[in-house]
């Protein structure tokens, strides 16, 4: 089997109804990104960083996976498929995707404030009151701007050895993750599905872009797939 490393974004989530967090104006949800996503707004308003991804939390609750994260693992039958997120829903995985990693962090876990390797599976509001064991804070198990992407280095690996990359859903401008496609081989294709893509891609790998949402793009992309690859 040949393998696919998919790099997805919140375009991909946005056709379930999961609103992207940053709009025209970098605001998210209406709020500054620094009161609800570093760890200064954190230790600024807590209540407030809480009740921001409380929201998202219930809203995610609320959506289904869309047909584009079904072809993705409908593409499972045929290629060694590794998906690599930028999202903090878990969208990929109830659809049906065997390998996700999240590069910042996931939105149905929490981690204790103090020991970040002390992490829960959480579904409903997250209050100030609840702690870990030793009576700490527990936070959201998200990736703040500012903070480390321990997942990094993974997804590096994982890109190295991609025979094709996916590109799906991202505005490729939220580093280190937009960095990751300059890690493949360079002579391996890079399909990129967006319905507004970045023009301003240098790289020296093959580059197909389909100017499509996710679901749309997905389509086309899994016929050319099977057809180039599976015949």
């Amino acid at each position: 089997m040949k393998k696919i490393v998919v790099l997805s974004g919140a375009g991909i989530s946005a056709e379930s109804g999961i609103q992207t967090f940053r709009d025209a104006n970098g605001l998210w949800e209406g709020h500054d990104v620094a009161l609800v996503a570093t760890p200064e707004g954190w230790k600024k308003n807590p209540e407030l960083v809480l009740e921001f991804y409380n929201q998202r939390r219930r809203q995610l609750l609320e959506v289904s996976p869309n047909e584009a994260h079904k072809i993705l693992v409908e593409l499972e039958k045929y290629f060694d498929i590794q998906i690599i997120t930028q999202n903090v829903d878990d969208l990929h995985e109830r659809a049906g995707s065997q390998k996700v990693i999240h590069l910042h962090g996931e939105l149905l876990k929490v981690r204790s404030s103090n020991n970040p390797y002390f992490i829960l599976d959480w579904k409903t509001d997250l209050k100030l009151s609840d702690t870990d064991k030793l009576g700490h804070p527990l936070r959201p198990h998200i990736v703040w701007f500012g903070e480390e992407v321990p997942a990094m280095q993974e997804a590096i690996q994982h890109t190295e050895t991609a025979d094709i990359l996916i590109v799906i859903g991202t505005s490729l401008q939220v580093y280190p993750a937009a960095g990751l496609m300059h890690y493949t081989k360079p002579e391996i294709p890079i399909f990129y599905i967006d319905p507004n893509p970045l023009n301003s891609i240098k790289i020296s790998n093959p580059l197909y872009i389909i100017s499509k949402k996710g679901t749309e793009g997905m389509a086309i992309l899994k016929e050319k797939l099977l057809k180039e690859y599976c015949t």
